[in-house]
């Protein structure tokens, strides 16, 4: 009796806490329903709004935090999650978890006693701390105990064994929005899976970083890979939700099979709106500014060219040792650091530039990567040609850029594929 007093005190507190979750935007949300479990109506998390920046005077909801649409599909369910460290669910107390206002789904989950089994983990692992491609492992949470399957080692995709045990599985990932950025094909591999098994998929919905537009070459079929899975642009336009309803649509699993998908969308977003991830998707995408420049000097990943990795600004320098230093004043050396282990010409002076204070626009631009090929002292250290080509998801790229095409020549050659495609995903947009 005395431990159970001790847990239904604690409880009691951090519901205190969190109660004043019941407003948004000065509207009550109201639900009867509640987990015959849970010692708490679910209208107690209340939808916390993230700040934005835009034209909407409302503050974007995302989909974790609309518990009063998902949380009666767990009730007497046996749940999988599929997360990383920016699967949270927001809040307006600092007193939660120390110094940050959001909790962790799965923690969120356990305490409301939903029958939470494990955890799957894509790249970067649970916890947001792996390099870049790396191999992560099987193993388990030391906070919750729960067993946590990689999706980003040994198998990419869960197994009929690792589903066996489950009812229902949900996917909270932040994604930015473009194509190599692996979190799409980890949840086509996620779909496919359960849609073999006849596991139902909850997705809850966050806004893309980069929703604003659509560009770039479209994958060719033949360059498909874990960085590329589908015949879209570099950068798609869509969310989360809204890429699995394409996934869906287009039939892209594996022998045309669905997936019985329910999308928690999010409140108060379109696609107009500039959203600011108040969370590092990755470990080398620290801040707003570095995210905003991804989709452009993502491209120098399949480079010889270093592209921030091993300093504090990720995505927002770049440099190489065999770039000219008499064009380039600008300098740096990655040494490594979190998130990179071992950068790209560690420990050499990379001369380049540095973008991390200019104001980034929101597009996608080739400029860095043709200045960087124009002057290379060595132009045959530039590229990684198989390696760029799977970024790129076309070869054609890495040739304009070596026969010195001007940018807007280069995209004035796949803006016919652009067209068909915004028709394609017109179909399946959720949001303005």
């Amino acid at each position: 009796m005395l431990l159970k007093d001790v847990k239904n005190t604690v409880l009691f507190s951090i519901i205190i806490v969190i109660c004043c979750l019941t407003f948004s935007c000065g509207n009550k949300v109201k639900s009867e329903t509640r987990l015959e479990k849970a010692e708490f109506k679910r209208n107690d998390l209340k939808p916390q709004s993230i700040k934005l920046e835009g034209t909407n005077k409302e503050n974007i909801i995302v989909g974790s935090n609309r518990t009063e649409l998902y949380l009666s599909l767990l009730n007497g369910k046996r749940v999988g999650i599929v997360a990383n460290q920016t699967s949270v669910i927001f809040n307006n107390s600092q007193g939660i978890t120390e110094d940050r206002n959001y909790t962790h789904l799965v923690d969120s989950l356990l305490l409301l006693d939903v029958d939470v089994k494990k955890v799957f983990s894509p790249e970067h692992g649970f916890r947001g701390t792996a390099d870049a491609g790396e191999l992560v492992k099987n193993g388990k949470d030391t906070k919750t105990g729960l067993d946590i399957f990689s999706l980003h080692g040994k198998h990419k995709k869960p197994t009929e064994t690792q589903l066996e045990d489950l009812d229902i599985v949900i996917f909270d990932i932040q994604d930015v929005g473009v194509r190599f950025y692996t979190y799409i094909s980890t949840l086509h591999y996620v779909m496919e899976a359960c849609a073999e098994q006849n596991v139902p998929l909850i997705i809850l919905d966050r806004p893309n970083p980069n929703g604003n537009y659509v560009d770039g070459p479209i994958l060719e079929k033949k360059h498909r890979s874990f960085l590329g899975m589908h015949p879209i642009p570099l950068i798609h336009g869509m969310t989360i939700g809204e890429y699995a309803k394409m996934i869906n649509g287009e039939a892209w699993l594996n022998d045309g099979v669905q997936c019985n998908i329910t999308i928690v969308e999010l409140k108060n977003y379109n696609h107009e709106l500039t959203y600011n991830l108040p969370i590092r998707p990755s470990p080398n995408l620290p801040n707003n500014q570095s995210i905003i420049l991804y989709p452009s000097l993502g491209l120098f990943e399949g480079t010889n060219i270093n592209a921030g990795r091993g300093t504090e600004f990720q995505f927002q320098r770049y440099g190489a040792p065999f770039l000219d230093k008499n064009y380039f004043e600008f300098s740096y050396t990655p040494i490594p650091n979190f998130g990179s282990k071992h950068p790209k010409h560690k420990n050499e002076i990379c001369y380049g530039a540095d973008l991390s204070n200019i104001e980034a626009e929101r597009s996608f631009t080739l400029k860095h990567i043709i200045d960087a090929y124009k002057h290379a002292k060595d132009k045959s250290k530039v590229f990684n040609t198989s390696n760029f080509t799977i970024h790129a998801g076309t070869e054609k790229l890495q040739q304009q850029i070596e026969a010195g095409l001007p940018e807007n020549e280069i995209k004035a050659s796949w803006q016919s594929g652009l067209e068909t495609y915004k028709k394609m995903r017109r179909k399946y947009l959720i949001y303005n």
